[in-house]
Protein backbone atom coordinates (compact mmCIF):
# COMPACT_ATOMS: atom_id res chain seq x y z
CA UNK A 1 0.00 0.00 0.00
CA UNK A 2 1.22 3.19 -0.94
CA UNK A 3 1.32 6.51 1.16
CA UNK A 4 -1.91 7.96 -0.24
CA UNK A 5 -3.83 5.32 -0.31
CA UNK A 6 -2.61 4.97 3.77
CA UNK A 7 -3.46 8.43 4.35
CA UNK A 8 -7.21 7.97 2.90
CA UNK A 9 -7.29 4.83 5.24
CA UNK A 10 -6.60 6.87 8.41
CA UNK A 11 -8.71 9.78 7.33
CA UNK A 12 -11.61 7.83 6.64
CA UNK A 13 -11.17 5.86 9.86
CA UNK A 14 -10.96 8.35 11.73
CA UNK A 15 -13.68 10.44 10.73
CA UNK A 16 -16.29 8.30 9.32
CA UNK A 17 -16.30 5.24 11.71
CA UNK A 18 -18.15 5.34 14.87
CA UNK A 19 -17.73 2.31 16.69
CA UNK A 20 -21.10 2.23 18.81
CA UNK A 21 -22.55 -0.27 21.66
CA UNK A 22 -21.10 -3.91 21.77
CA UNK A 23 -17.85 -3.18 21.54
CA UNK A 24 -15.72 -3.31 24.16
CA UNK A 25 -12.33 -0.77 24.30
CA UNK A 26 -9.88 -3.43 22.91
CA UNK A 27 -11.68 -4.41 20.12
CA UNK A 28 -11.84 -1.18 18.65
CA UNK A 29 -8.96 -0.96 16.55
CA UNK A 30 -9.75 -4.68 14.94
CA UNK A 31 -13.33 -2.77 14.06
CA UNK A 32 -11.35 0.52 12.18
CA UNK A 33 -9.18 -1.72 10.45
CA UNK A 34 -11.50 -3.75 9.48
CA UNK A 35 -14.33 -1.20 8.12
CA UNK A 36 -10.93 1.20 6.79
CA UNK A 37 -11.14 -1.20 3.99
CA UNK A 38 -14.24 0.45 3.10
CA UNK A 39 -12.76 3.55 1.93
CA UNK A 40 -12.19 2.42 -1.91
CA UNK A 41 -15.95 2.13 -1.81
CA UNK A 42 -16.71 5.16 -0.51
CA UNK A 43 -13.60 7.33 -1.91
CA UNK A 44 -16.15 9.06 -4.29
CA UNK A 45 -17.58 11.04 -1.06
CA UNK A 46 -15.41 13.33 1.58
CA UNK A 47 -14.77 11.43 4.26
CA UNK A 48 -16.51 14.09 6.66
CA UNK A 49 -19.45 13.42 4.96
CA UNK A 50 -19.99 9.61 5.44
CA UNK A 51 -21.53 8.27 8.95
CA UNK A 52 -21.24 4.53 9.72
CA UNK A 53 -22.07 3.18 12.42
CA UNK A 54 -21.15 -0.13 13.84
CA UNK A 55 -23.33 -1.61 16.48
CA UNK A 56 -23.18 -5.14 18.11
CA UNK A 57 -26.10 -6.71 19.80
CA UNK A 58 -26.43 -10.02 21.62
CA UNK A 59 -23.17 -10.44 22.71
CA UNK A 60 -21.50 -13.97 23.87
CA UNK A 61 -24.98 -15.67 22.05
CA UNK A 62 -25.45 -17.80 19.12
CA UNK A 63 -25.53 -15.65 17.08
CA UNK A 64 -24.13 -12.25 17.38
CA UNK A 65 -25.59 -9.24 15.34
CA UNK A 66 -23.28 -7.01 13.42
CA UNK A 67 -25.62 -3.88 12.80
CA UNK A 68 -23.58 -1.10 10.05
CA UNK A 69 -25.68 2.07 9.57
CA UNK A 70 -24.61 4.41 6.64
CA UNK A 71 -25.24 7.75 5.72
CA UNK A 72 -24.25 8.77 2.41
CA UNK A 73 -25.04 12.11 0.68
CA UNK A 74 -27.53 11.42 -1.74
CA UNK A 75 -28.32 8.08 -0.90
CA UNK A 76 -31.02 6.63 1.27
CA UNK A 77 -29.65 4.98 4.77
CA UNK A 78 -28.27 1.57 4.22
CA UNK A 79 -28.11 -0.62 6.56
CA UNK A 80 -26.29 -4.28 6.45
CA UNK A 81 -26.56 -6.81 8.84
CA UNK A 82 -24.71 -10.40 9.77
CA UNK A 83 -25.21 -12.61 12.35
CA UNK A 84 -22.63 -15.24 13.36
CA UNK A 85 -21.00 -16.50 16.38
CA UNK A 86 -17.34 -15.16 15.18
CA UNK A 87 -17.10 -11.37 15.79
CA UNK A 88 -14.79 -11.35 13.10
CA UNK A 89 -17.06 -12.78 10.69
CA UNK A 90 -19.94 -11.26 11.05
CA UNK A 91 -18.21 -7.70 10.81
CA UNK A 92 -16.56 -9.14 7.07
CA UNK A 93 -20.18 -10.62 6.59
CA UNK A 94 -21.62 -7.14 7.24
CA UNK A 95 -18.73 -5.24 5.30
CA UNK A 96 -19.27 -7.21 2.24
CA UNK A 97 -22.81 -6.79 2.48
CA UNK A 98 -22.61 -3.30 2.72
CA UNK A 99 -20.11 -3.24 -0.17
CA UNK A 100 -22.73 -5.33 -2.32
CA UNK A 101 -25.69 -2.45 -1.32
CA UNK A 102 -23.28 0.51 -2.07
CA UNK A 103 -22.04 -1.26 -5.95
CA UNK A 104 -26.30 -1.86 -6.38
CA UNK A 105 -26.88 1.89 -5.68
CA UNK A 106 -24.46 2.85 -7.69
CA UNK A 107 -25.40 0.43 -10.70
CA UNK A 108 -28.89 1.68 -10.68
CA UNK A 109 -27.76 5.40 -11.00
CA UNK A 110 -25.92 4.59 -13.97
CA UNK A 111 -26.71 5.74 -17.30
CA UNK A 112 -28.86 3.87 -19.40
CA UNK A 113 -26.15 3.77 -22.04
CA UNK A 114 -23.72 2.43 -19.39
CA UNK A 115 -26.07 -0.81 -18.71
CA UNK A 116 -26.35 -1.67 -21.92
CA UNK A 117 -22.56 -2.04 -22.18
CA UNK A 118 -22.93 -4.60 -19.18
CA UNK A 119 -25.62 -7.11 -20.64
CA UNK A 120 -23.59 -8.68 -23.30
CA UNK A 121 -22.34 -11.95 -21.16
CA UNK A 122 -21.22 -15.03 -21.74
CA UNK A 123 -25.35 -15.82 -20.73
CA UNK A 124 -26.70 -13.01 -23.14
CA UNK A 125 -24.05 -13.70 -26.03
CA UNK A 126 -26.51 -11.85 -28.37
CA UNK A 127 -26.92 -8.78 -26.53
CA UNK A 128 -25.14 -5.89 -28.43
CA UNK A 129 -23.50 -2.93 -27.03
CA UNK A 130 -24.56 -0.68 -29.87
CA UNK A 131 -28.58 0.02 -30.05
CA UNK A 132 -30.38 -1.90 -32.72
CA UNK A 133 -30.70 0.39 -36.26
CA UNK A 134 -33.20 0.34 -39.03
CA UNK A 135 -31.86 1.02 -42.43
CA UNK A 136 -34.80 2.63 -44.85
CA UNK A 137 -34.03 1.94 -48.62
CA UNK A 138 -36.09 4.65 -50.42
CA UNK A 139 -35.38 3.39 -53.85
Amino acid sequence: MNKSQDKQRNTFRESAIRVGAGFVAKERPFVMDSLALLAPYLGKWDPRDVDIDVSLQDRGGTEQRITLRTRLPGLPPLVAVAENPDISRALGEARRELIRQLEHQKSAREPMNNRRLRRATIRHPGASAEPPTTELNYN
